[in-house]
């Protein structure tokens, strides 16, 4: 498995962006964050946007991708994009090269794919740019390979947001950082971005890590183990709230460790996602914080970049009108970075998150 391959640059303030966006109005050959008109290559649907687009999940065992998978039928229709029944991966790599294929047998013209390995997905990308199918990623970024977008949020600030709370929260003593799956970079992303921060910034923090691999029974397995030969955790930080919520939860709770925040010995914890299971967790102080990763915007933006991608429009490096900012990755390939805000008890109830919308 190939090491980490990317560091995405942090982005620049909203008044720094506002600022920058003005000014690519005025400049008419700028084309921060814009669409190009020029066609590209294996564009799809007769460069109109037409046609059948494949929607590919890596799993639906987490609440997060549950609610993704709501949203994509409901994005696909804003967006009018003509999007199949969603396809389920299920936490297999191989499978995922297996659903590309069939996808691609079927004609569709588009594929929105959420890549569970980043070096492994190659194959299906490569499948795709020979079919002349563009392809759009969600959430993971792939190593290589051909994409027309990357619709993610910063996984390195999530890791740092996680790493700033918990320093500030704790200050010393030992940490637990449960871990994705580190064949994906949003797992080696969040990780090294933890580990480094509380590196550089808390010191006094010892990091205790759990590979967990996005699996609830591991993470539970792993973390009953730690803590019976760490009985003193002040901190977790949880990459994905979505599987480790409730193993994490019912393994304190078994052990007699789980306090509300505010009373004594309550271990703080910080988790990745923002579904509404973790904000009811915030609520009753059973853990801290989380970083809201935005389903309903994956879905949208998801549609939204496949149907220019069939139409031939192409992008570039910029601010966008969406509050956030396409980057260009290392490889060469472009992603928009969308926002993810930290929640915390001081604004778990904004209306405008999306796990407070979730029916």
């Amino acid at each position: 498995m190939a090491g980490r391959t990317v560091r995405n640059r942090r982005t620049p303030s909203r008044a720094a962006r506002a600022a920058l966006a003005a000014t690519c109005a005025t400049l008419v050959l700028a084309a921060c964050g814009s669409t190009k008109d020029t066609a590209a290559p294996g564009g799809g649907g007769g460069g109109d946007g037409t046609g059948k687009v494949g929607v590919i999940l890596p799993l639906l065992t987490s609440p997060f991708w549950q609610s993704y998978n709501d949203y994509v039928p409901r994005m696909a229709k804003s967006e009018d994009v003509d999007a199949l029944k969603t396809v389920n991966s299920n936490s297999d790599p191989s499978q995922q090269i297996t659903d590309i294929n069939n996808q691609l047998n079927q004609g569709v013209k588009g594929l929105v794919v959420a890549p569970l390995d980043s070096a492994a997905i190659a194959a299906g990308l490569d499948q795709a740019e020979r079919k002349g199918v563009p392809v759009v990623a969600v959430d993971v970024a792939p190593d290589k390979g051909k994409v027309a977008m990357v619709v993610r949020a910063d996984n390195v600030a999530y890791g740092e947001k996680a790493c700033e709370y918990l320093g500030k929260q704790v200050g010393s003593g030992k940490v637990v950082q449960i871990m994705g799956d580190l064949a994906s970079v949003n797992g080696r992303d969040r990780s090294e971005a933890f580990r480094s921060c509380v590196k550089k910034n808390y010191p006094k923090l010892k990091v205790l890590e759990i590979p967990a691999k996005w699996e609830s029974d591991t993470a539970a397995s792993k973390l009953d183990t730690l803590l019976n030969a760490n009985p003193d955790i002040k901190g977790i930080y949880m990459q994905a709230g979505g599987v480790y919520l409730a193993p994490t939860l019912q393994t304190l709770k078994s052990k007699g460790m789980l306090k509300k925040a505010g009373e004594a010995g309550h271990i703080t914890i910080v988790s990745n996602d923002g579904i509404p299971q973790e904000f009811d967790a915030i609520r009753k102080g059973q853990i801290d914080a989380t970083v809201s990763q935005p389903a309903d915007a994956y879905a949208k933006y998801g549609m939204y970049y496949i149907k220019a991608a069939m139409q031939g429009k192409k992008f570039e490096p910029g601010p966008t009108d969406h509050d956030s900012e396409i980057v260009k990755l290392p490889s060469g390939i472009l992603e928009d970075q969308l926002p993810a805000p930290l929640v915390t008890k001081d604004n778990v109830d904004d209306p405008k998150l999306w796990g407070n919308t979730v029916k």
